[in-house]
């Protein structure tokens, strides 16, 4: 068995708060695969360090049980889900609801159409805090554009296979992680449910996280069966009759962007969007990306255990000042212009191009520390089922786009 980490082993805050039981999730070190870089650049993971530093970390690794997994992560990920839809519901049918979320009006119509029309997800990711013992807590819904999917369902699973093939884990060693045998399953759902139809991809230039993000989803597409072509946002162009066409002056009619839907109200076309063109992730997802989630959630399901207190601006009166609260932008992403506030003072803040839009405030539920990391978790649904956790440790209570990635066994 690999020798238990007796520095990260228990996070800090379960010693500080006088645990009588450890939590039984832990950080184990363990020897890296020798050739890891190659293989990784073989695989085309070309962005496993970021600006001279690590993203991909296999120094370690987060040990799990399965009732953990299956009690504290996974049942968790699928009711608070449903909770999520059970909200969007609730913005559909409410003109203030949408307009407090700050959706440009103009695009009321086209939201509601594609929730009414039903039209299908792909995948999400929920943000949580975890120790290991307490009930996991969300911190966001990455719903509209989550990144590091091929690090989850992908790459540290071959980590995984070969780490046991090397005796580095034990035989017995798992994984909670079934996203990719789920993303092709789904791709072909979809595919059926719009068939003939090319699937177009799409992302900014400049981006090797994205673009090998949506090479691998192009991958599972191509796995299901699904004829693809790529084309980068700042190529798509206006045919005459107002179809949105690529490089080569192919009609769009079906497209994955990982690219904002906010960002694409506000663009050239945003006038333009309608429902001549399927979109992975559908219109509706804009709701479940919006930080104005979080305190519509828990006024419609207060004290749920897997919820955070949260409050609009307009309610910061319900606010205990001696509390510790959590500032984010409506439309922040990767941990950007995030504010960690302690009797109404900042302690911490991340800068970033947010806030315009307006703020939430929720209650903080630090992340638990493994020796000077901080450590998040992130849960993943393809459609609506869970489908596995990815793991992003940082030295900042915020985990922002360059955070590490560990990857993670069930023994």
């Amino acid at each position: 068995m690999p020798r238990r980490n007796p520095v990260g082993a228990v996070p800090q805050e379960a010693k500080a708060a006088g645990a009588d039981r450890p939590t039984t999730v832990l950080r184990i070190p363990i020897a890296e695969r020798p050739d890891w870089k190659s293989t990784a650049e073989e695989y085309g993971f070309k962005f496993h360090t970021i600006y001279g530093e690590k993203y991909w970390d296999e120094s370690a690794y987060y040990q799990f049980t399965l009732d953990q997994i299956e009690n504290d992560l996974e049942e968790p990920t699928r009711i608070v889900n449903e909770l999520c839809l059970a909200a969007v519901e609730h913005v559909i049918k409410s003109d203030n609801l949408l307009r407090q979320f700050r959706i440009p009006e103009q695009q009321w119509g086209f939201i509601r159409r594609s929730w009414d029309n039903g039209d299908p997800s792909l995948y999400s990711r929920l943000d949580f805090s975890y120790d290991g013992k307490s009930p996991a807590k969300l911190l966001e819904n990455n719903a509209d554009t989550p990144t590091s999917v091929y690090e989850t369902g992908f790459w540290q699973w071959l980590w995984l296979e070969q780490s046991v093939d090397s005796n580095r884990l034990p035989r017995r060693s798992d994984q909670f992680n079934s996203l990719q045998e789920k993303l092709v399953n789904r791709f072909k759902d979809l595919a059926f449910l719009t068939p003939e139809r090319v699937l177009h991809f799409s992302c900014c230039k400049d981006t090797e996280e994205d673009r090998g993000t949506v090479q691998y989803l192009e991958d599972c597409a191509q796995a299901a069966g699904i004829s693809t072509r790529f084309v980068y946002i700042e190529d798509i162009g206006e045919s005459e009759s107002g179809s949105f066409t690529d490089l080569d002056d192919e009609v769009i009619t079906w497209l994955f962007k990982l690219y904002p839907w906010e960002f694409m109200f506000e663009d050239r076309y945003g006038a333009k969007l309608n429902s001549a063109v399927r979109y992975i992730e559908p219109p509706w997802k804009c709701i479940l990306s919006n930080k104005a989630l979080l305190p519509l959630l828990w006024s419609m399901f207060p004290e749920h255990p897997n919820l955070l207190p949260a409050f609009f601006e307009d309610d910061i009166d319900k606010i205990d000042k001696q509390d510790e609260f959590v500032r984010k932008p409506l439309y922040s992403r990767e941990g950007a212009n995030i504010s960690f506030l302690a009797k109404g003072r900042v302690e911490l803040q991340s800068d970033g191009p947010y806030g315009d839009e307006g703020f939430i405030y929720q209650k903080s539920a630090p992340l638990p520390r493994f020796g000077n990391d901080y450590t998040l978790i992130g849960s993943w649904l393809v459609g609506d089922e869970p489908a596995g956790i990815s793991i992003r440790e940082d030295k900042s209570l915020i985990t922002q786009d360059t955070s590490r990635f560990i990857p993670h066994v069930i023994l």
